[in-house]
């Protein structure tokens, strides 16, 4: 016959083989789930890389948020939310504003619907013509639903900002 303690050890031993399976089957569905970000976060970043606007478009979610840290005097920082307005606003001022001269993706990783990427740049301000120098930059990506949701970019704002504003 089993006593109490008995119980008690099994039945703890059951559930933690109970809680351990599904961990590993969490575990499992994140790993696939983040193999899907990641994908999804790439193909991004290669679209807007290339300028491929059509596959931008379709990877965008309709409230779509790319966010700019920085210097809010430059045209392209700050909150551009939802897809016409990153389309119809954002693109332009940055495209007129900055003409990237280097770009490097360094790492890449994900985790359930975030992806990050980080890299290094440089760019030319275009209407100083000045030289940002090489800096390293970074972006937070959401995946929903196969789609990019929002785009946290995060650079050394100090050399645009310098570049932008023609000091040296």
């Amino acid at each position: 016959m089993f006593n109490k303690q008995t119980f008690i050890a099994l039945f703890s031993l059951l559930a933690f083989f109970q809680v351990s399976s599904a961990s590993a089957g969490s575990d499992t569905y994140k790993k696939a789930d983040s193999d899907k970000t990641l994908e999804t976060a790439q193909a991004f970043l290669w679209a807007a890389g290339s300028g491929d606007m059509k596959k931008l478009d379709a990877l965008m979610t309709d409230d779509f948020v790319w966010h700019n840290e920085g210097d809010s005097s430059i045209p392209w920082i700050g909150n551009w939310e939802g897809k016409n307005i990153v389309f119809d606003s954002f693109l332009p001022h940055f495209g007129a504003g900055l003409k990237v001269t280097s770009w490097s993706t360094d790492y890449s990783f994900a985790n359930g619907d975030q992806a990050v990427f980080m890299g290094t740049m440089s760019a030319i301000a275009n209407e100083s013509g000045k030289d940002t120098g090489k800096f390293s930059w970074a972006v937070r990506v959401q995946v929903e639903d196969g789609k990019v949701k929002n785009w946290n970019w995060f650079e050394d704002s100090y050399a645009v900002s310098k570049a932008f504003h023609g000091e040296n």
